[in-house]
């Protein structure tokens, strides 16, 4: 496949079961290869994953859910429950972070761009999102992406132990896909890309 036939492969699959079609060595080296390909700004490698499985998996969703518990009504609680529960069924779950204490050596090192750093480190961790969910689609496995940052940091950071200066930015559960994608809408390309000669 070409690379653009593998961008029109990768779309938010929200079904999912919880088989995939590769061993757990041959996902930590897809994983593994997407994050030390992914480009960044100064080449600074502030992106971080973990990788969630089996009860961990879970786990995070089930702490997830606690979380939402405590801040959505009783009418909207049902529907949260059900998207959250979707989530668990998969087979695992990317948690990604962008690492706060390399943007802030960063920022000491080049003052002039200070402000620039942690615009740069999301952009870098969205390309490495980008990269780990089109090669999860190339695969046969489906992915969404998911912010339910910063309810559940704290959680998340106690039972993962996770870094003080690691900031999570986004969650990817996976699995393999349990229905077809909803078709992609797309807004008309002249209102969105122009060409100046």
């Amino acid at each position: 496949m070409s690379f653009t036939d593998l961008a029109a492969l990768r779309r938010s699959r929200y079904v999912l079961t919880d088989k995939i079609p590769l061993s757990e060595q041959q996902l930590q080296t897809l994983l593994e290869k997407c994050m030390l390909q992914a480009p960044s700004a100064f080449n600074s490698q502030s992106a971080r994953m973990v990788l969630l499985l089996g009860e961990k998996h879970k786990h995070f969703w089930q702490m997830t859910l606690d979380c939402l518990q405590k801040i959505v009504s009783v009418q909207q609680l049902p529907a949260s429950t059900l998207k959250i529960r979707s989530f668990a069924a998969a087979y695992g779950t990317v948690l990604y972070y962008d690492d706060t204490h390399t943007v802030k050596e960063l920022q000491a090192k080049f003052p002039a761009y200070a402000a620039n750093f942690p615009v740069w480190a999301q952009q870098a961790n969205g390309m490495l999102q980008y990269a780990v969910w089109t090669a999860l689609a190339e695969a046969g496995i489906g992915a969404s992406l998911q912010h339910y940052n910063p309810l559940i940091d704290a959680a998340a950071a106690e039972a993962y132990h996770i870094a003080p200066s690691w900031q999570l930015v986004a969650q990817m559960p996976f699995g393999a896909p349990g229905a077809p994608a909803t078709e992609k809408t797309f807004l008309p390309l002249e209102t969105r890309f122009k060409i100046e000669k």
